[in-house]
């Protein structure tokens, strides 16, 4: 195929292969079949439903083409720089099917021309030799090609001007006939079939890899075409019901023919140019479309060289040329329009959508020089997607899956994007919005959900303390992973992003849904806690600390401890959690799981440690664990009535959880019972106390102690503003007994 390097206008490039495209082989052979058998009324309410979805999709394009360069490919490329490559994968496939069958579309129509004026010739081997005559026009260029449409353009409206000249000779203007449908056909029947006669419109978008000024001459020439073409449509109908019966109309494919006063004469050129050229435009364009899908989704450097060198040119050519000659076997024009129609209204409520998507995402970089309202985009884009299933339910039902399989397929190899995408400006909006819609709402312990961040200093030996940190927030929350380093800023040989993008693969491999940051501080006490300060945004930030029982115990834990006490005046909660690094979370254990809470009261971090036990169960790692609510009483009058208060806790806050009531030994002491009772627990949980101020050493000491035998623990200290109260269980604590020293 010739290369035309940009050579095309706004007339040559858009509006005369769009008006022709609109007028042709269903302005012919089906306007006056259709309005003979559905009666004036629904014939201008069909052409007024098609035709108000293809100029709202034309603003729509329009609108998207005036904000950006268009590449080759039209719709195609729309849609993929709008909403990325697997969706635009999934629906350029039926971009280029559409445009392969209406090749197939109006070689039909001219051949039902040339069989009607000598009933000898055979329809589809007609259809067959025409394609083939198509794709040699085609063969020599786009410029080449759209030349031969301007005596064409000259010829459909001569053929016009006849018409009205027959109809106002007629003598018959008195009165418009055929109110009433004949009832042969359905309503979206006959919509089916003339729908594809307004489908032109993207034919000048589909050259946009060939024009000179694609943003000035894409919307002005499509969109003057589209208006001219809707003026047309709407005027044939009364004018055919005024030249002819219901009969005639219905049984004479040649209608125009008869009521011309000249005859055929003047009505055969405008028939066979509008019908040939239309099918060269949609000859010009499925290659382009399917040559520009190709291109953007295979990676392979040796089929790139292929698809962008003149053999894949040629090659995107022949495959369109195989299918439309192929599909000449379904049979008829009329079973060939309601394939396109399907084909085209999918495609046209995608790039309608894709419209509303940009507009609402309020993106800087959308800055279009000609603006439609979203909320006619996605009316638009609606109205295609009620359409389709009007047509044929099954019929809508089987596009749409066949696309969502295009796009799963494609979706697990085109996760990149060089250019980006509307996708990320809607999500960032929405979130916007939400946070200014947020703010105005107090937070409630009803609200309350944990939004967490685990620090960690070794991202791939502590990843089974981020998963807990996942189990815990996974559901309702927010994780944020932070590893800290200790260094100093641009002096270090770090790469934050680098490291960024290495904690989001690694994490995102193993399905933990977590935010990775790095953070270099010069002092690990300080910088945490200024990390801890600068995390999260506009109300959403992080109301729980989680972070790694640590390697070197009498060095870091008291410094944990002291942050704890510091960060708690920002009421932030804080987890110290020992997760050994060799244990197999993903590993089925037969047993049923436990999980221990060793209880001190609501609020002594009771609260926080019996809803963090609750979320973790929600995890299908920890399904049908069990929870066991820890308490040591002093004598057997205590034990029941703690027996009594666990399982009132349990029914009110809807948590499944057990009691576990033990009454002290005089001669064991509280460590003791703990270990002996939780060595084989598979999580459990203590509370925290805050110490004084020069006291972390000793705390630290206890909690060393604490923890020796047992696997998988995790101290909490709720600071929260809802200390007490985030199970809601209002009448629980008044009646619940607390043990100070159980709490550690």
């Amino acid at each position: 195929m010739e290369n035309t390097e940009r050579k095309l206008g706004t007339f040559l490039g858009v509006f005369t292969p769009t008006i022709l495209t609109i007028l042709g082989v269903i302005m012919y052979m089906r306007a006056g079949w259709i309005t003979g058998h559905m009666g004036l009324a629904r014939t201008l309410l069909i052409v007024f439903i098609a035709n108000s979805i293809t100029l709202i999709t034309t603003l729509s394009f329009s609108s998207v083409a005036t904000n950006k360069k268009v590449g080759v490919g039209g719709a195609y490329y729309i849609i993929s720089r709008s909403l990325g490559y697997a969706i635009g994968g999934s629906v350029g496939v039926p971009l280029f099917l559409s445009q392969t069958f209406s090749i197939t579309l109006y070689s039909f129509g001219l051949a039902e021309v040339l069989h009607f004026f000598v009933p000898q010739i055979p329809v589809s081997p007609t259809a067959f030799i025409i394609i083939l005559a198509v794709g040699g026009l085609s063969w020599k260029g786009a410029e080449f090609a759209l030349k031969t449409q301007i005596p064409v353009m000259i010829a459909v409206a001569v053929s016009l001007v006849f018409l009205v000249l027959g109809v106002v000779s007629s003598g018959e203007i008195s009165s418009l006939k055929m109110s009433n449908p004949t009832g042969e056909i359905g309503f979206f029947t006959a919509f089916a079939i003339f729908f594809p006669a307004v489908t032109g419109i993207m034919a000048g978008l589909g050259l946009s890899g060939d024009l000179k000024n694609p943003q000035r001459s894409i919307p002005l020439g499509a969109i003057s075409a589209t208006i001219a073409g809707f003026a047309v449509y709407l005027s044939i109908p009364i004018l055919l019901s005024i030249g002819a019966d219901r009969t005639t109309l219905i049984s004479d494919v040649m209608i125009w023919s008869t009521i011309s006063p000249l005859g055929a004469i003047v009505i055969i050129p405008g028939l066979l140019g509008a019908i040939f050229s239309s099918a060269v435009g949609s000859m010009l364009n499925a290659p382009r479309t399917l040559n520009a899908l190709t291109t953007d989704q295979f990676e392979n450097p040796a089929v790139l060289n292929f698809v962008n060198s003149k053999k894949g040119e040629n090659t995107a050519f022949a495959v369109a040329l195989v299918i439309a000659l192929g599909a000449v076997f379904l049979g008829n024009l009329n079973s060939v329009a309601t394939v396109v129609t399907m084909f085209f209204l999918t495609v046209y409520g995608v790039i309608n959508i894709t419209a509303a998507l940009e507009s609402i995402s309020n993106e800087p970089s959308w800055r279009p020089k000609f603006k439609i309202p979203w909320i006619a985009s996605l009316a638009g884009g609606l109205a295609c997607i009620v359409v389709i299933f009007l047509i044929n339910p099954y019929a809508g039902f089987f596009a749409i899956l066949i696309e969502f399989v295009l796009y799963v397929a494609l979706k697990r190899k085109s996760d990149r994007s060089k250019h980006g995408d509307a996708r990320r400006g809607v999500y960032e909006s929405l979130i916007k919005n939400s946070l200014i819609k947020l703010r105005k709402h107090e937070m409630t312990p009803r609200n309350w959900r944990p939004y967490l961040q685990a620090v960690v200093n070794d991202p791939e030996k502590q990843k089974n303390f981020v998963k807990f940190a996942s189990f815990f927030g996974q559901h309702t929350g927010i994780v944020t992973v932070t590893e800290l380093i200790v260094g100093v800023l641009g002096e270090e040989n770090i790469d934050v992003n680098e490291k960024t993008a290495f904690m989001e693969q690694f994490y995102q491999e193993r399905n933990l849904i977590v935010f990775p940051e790095v953070n270099i501080v010069e002092d690990f006490e300080s910088g945490l806690i200024t990390a801890i300060q600068a995390n999260g945004m506009a109300g959403l930030q992080s109301n729980t600390v989680m972070i790694c029982w640590p390697d070197e115990v009498d060095t870091y834990l008291p410094k944990y401890l002291s942050i704890m006490r510091r960060i708690s005046v920002l009421k932030k909660s804080f987890i110290i959690g020992k997760v050994p690094p060799d244990l197999k979370l993903n590993r089925i254990i037969s047993k049923r799981k436990e999980i221990h809470i060793w209880w001190g009261g609501l609020q002594r971090n009771g609260d926080l440690m019996l809803l963090l036990s609750h979320l973790m169960t929600i995890s299908p790692i920890w399904k049908n664990s069990e929870i066991k609510i820890m308490n040591i009483v002093n004598n057997k009058t205590q034990k029941k009535e703690a027996e009594t208060n666990i399982k009132k806790l349990s029914k009110e806050s809807r948590i499944n959880a057990s009691p576990f009531v033990i009454v002290k030994p005089s001669e064991k002491t509280f460590e003791q019972i703990i270990h002996e009772t939780s060595k084989d627990a598979d999580a459990v949980f203590m509370g925290l106390n805050t110490p004084e101020k020069g006291e972390e050493e000793i705390y630290a000491h206890k909690l060393k102690n604490l923890i020796s035998g047992l696997k998988t623990v995790f101290f909490i200290k709720n600071s929260s503003i809802f200390q007490g109260q985030l199970l809601q269980t209002e009448s629980f604590e008044k009646t619940m007994q607390e043990d100070v020293e159980n709490d550690g």
